[in-house]
């Protein structure tokens, strides 16, 4: 079965997807393919370079992502642009990587999409399983985290579906307020619960 897995901003995705790791499920990470399709020499990185010019590349070749960002953020038209060409390619990739592992044998395999539902990626899974934690919790994580001042975080925050709404469609919910050990005791009981379901 293949899940995806989601939340929001700070809400500590990274967190449950560690503790699927250390359990020896395959967990396939977006962001991480968006990084490397766009290494020199991957085919999204040469249909960049050819929509937005040799100014974006680094002396050594690599991708600007500064400026790039700069770019694309100051014009919708542009992130839209590269958007085309990068997402169809991560999920190529991601869609390769499932039938991989389950090739190997993995009866459970979570892609770990942060904006699933932003991008409308359900299609790609089967289920949905939402990591969560109450609006506040979230924007106090944040404002620590990544040492924002409220309306720096609120803005991050509001660029993403809001968590609650998440958590509405999940198939599943993570409920990451407590310790990690807790977080780990629902994880354990999720896992159980798709076995479960595997089997009948």
């Amino acid at each position: 079965m293949i899940l995806g897995l989601t939340g929001g901003i700070a809400t500590g995705k990274s967190t449950v997807t560690g503790l699927l790791r250390e359990r020896g499920i395959p967990v396939i990470d977006a962001d991480a393919i968006a990084r490397e399709v766009v290494e020199p020499g991957m085919p999204a990185y040469e249909a960049i370079v050819r929509h937005f010019g040799q100014e974006i590349l680094q002396p050594k070749g690599h991708l600007d992502r500064k400026k790039l960002g700069e770019i694309v953020f100051s014009d919708e038209a542009q992130r839209q642009a590269l958007n085309a060409i990068v997402h169809p390619e991560v999920r190529r990739v991601m869609r390769e990587q499932a039938v991989e592992a389950e090739e190997a044998g993995a009866p459970i395999v979570f892609m770990d999409i942060p904006l699933l539902y932003e991008s409308k990626l359900q299609h790609m899974v089967e289920k949905i399983v939402v990591v969560y934690v109450p609006e506040a919790t979230q924007l106090e994580r944040l404002i620590e985290r990544d040492e924002l001042d409220e309306a720096q975080a609120r803005k991050r925050m509001n660029a993403q579906l809001p968590i609650d709404e998440k958590k509405e469609w999940a198939d599943y919910v993570i409920d990451n307020q407590g310790s990690r050990e807790e977080t780990a005791r629902q994880v354990d009981e999720l896992l159980r619960k798709i076995k479960t379901e595997l089997a009948t």
